[in-house]
């Protein structure tokens, strides 16, 4: 009876908001308004009063530009937590921002993506995290499952559904099949890790040293997997390493793939492996209904096609890629009480 009571006043007193806690971005989900925030997972910290001056899209800004007193950090690294208080003071930040946009009296009730392979210890990091920047409750689901369900993947039924999350620190591959992950493996090959195949390849072949945002801005526009489409470059400026002086040079498409060309052979590997370790009838049920590409990376060119020349399946990539984490959190938040068996976080009663 109680309980009851708690689930009709809670609504009228606190919101409900899904987090989708991304090494590069942070999405959030408010119920009744859809996506409200979408920031870069950045924070910039005053290591004189170690006070936070700006966090997201002001933050990033910042990288590689600040002066000595002043650091501009991603708090999340490969998808987990590696500077707790910078995670708390951006946590902090979003929460108030999707409080201010519908007033209420208590802390959110919170549900946070997070990647497949995370620890239990991570995975209270990030409630106690949550916790101290103001949500009243958090529960934690796999950012694969909560992509799935953005997508509106039949991961109830006796089907098997497979999909592939590409995000900034790492790459969630799972096969879904009801209710549950069948078979899953988490490798740290992604958005980042490209960006750092190209800075390593720049500085090899131009003896010429780039920052992050130059090397994430010519993957975004000229990057490609496979070749077609024309003949792609831009010019990218950095610092020569012989001369120490600044210098401008001009970059092709063809320069991305050989960059990042390790890195997708060893994501198409792992994507192969999942396959290989697949029961029969889910394996039919995938090379009917297709793998399906989800988060940032999905939208590098060719990907796709690259995946399904490989592996002899479909792959599509999801519409709106990059928000279907977080779309799956609302969904979870329209009904919590369809989806508890998709919390990693048991110990906690929905309330």
């Amino acid at each position: 009876m109680f309980e009851q009571l708690k689930n009709k006043i809670h609504p009228w007193f606190s919101n409900d908001i899904g987090i989708d806690l991304g090494t590069s971005n942070t999405l959030v989900y408010l119920k009744g308004k859809g996506i409200v925030v979408t920031e870069p997972s950045v924070v910039a910290v005053n290591q004189k009063t170690s006070q936070v001056v700006a966090v997201g899209a002001v933050a990033k800004q910042m990288l590689g530009r600040t002066p000595g007193h002043l650091i501009a950090v991603r708090p999340l690294v490969e998808g987990v937590v590696s500077d707790f208080e910078a995670t708390e003071e951006m946590l902090a930040y979003i929460i108030n921002r999707a409080q201010n946009m519908s007033k209420k009296l208590l802390g959110p009730r919170a549900i946070i993506g997070v990647p497949s392979s995370i620890t239990n210890v991570e995975i209270r990091a990030v409630k106690d995290a949550a916790q101290n920047a103001g949500a009243r409750e958090v529960h934690i689901v796999e950012e694969s499952m909560l992509a799935a369900l953005g997508i509106r993947l039949p991961i109830k039924e006796a089907i098997g559904s497979m999909i592939v999350d590409i995000g900034g620190g790492n790459t969630d591959i799972a096969i879904i099949s009801l209710g549950g992950i069948v078979r899953s493996k988490n490798l740290r090959i992604a958005g980042d890790k490209l960006d750092q195949d190209i800075i390593a390849h720049v500085r090899s072949e131009f003896k010429m040293l780039i920052g992050e945002k130059t090397a994430e801005s010519v993957k975004m526009a000229i990057g490609s997997v496979i070749e077609g489409g024309g003949h792609l470059e831009a010019a990218i400026r950095g610092r020569d390493l012989i001369t120490g002086l600044p210098r401008e040079v001009v970059i092709t498409d063809s320069d991305i793939r050989e960059a990042i060309s390790t890195s997708i052979d060893t994501l198409i590997e792992s994507v192969r492996e999942v396959l290989e370790t697949t029961p029969p009838e889910i394996l039919s049920d995938i090379m009917r209904s297709g793998i399906v590409l989800v988060g940032g990376g999905a939208q590098l060119k060719g990907l796709d096609s690259l995946l399904s020349q490989w592996l002899k399946v479909p792959v599509i990539i999801a519409d709106d890629p990059l928000t279907a984490v977080a779309r799956g959190t609302g969904v979870i938040l329209e009904n919590p009480h369809a989806h508890t068996d998709v919390f990693l976080d048991h110990d906690d009663d929905l309330s």
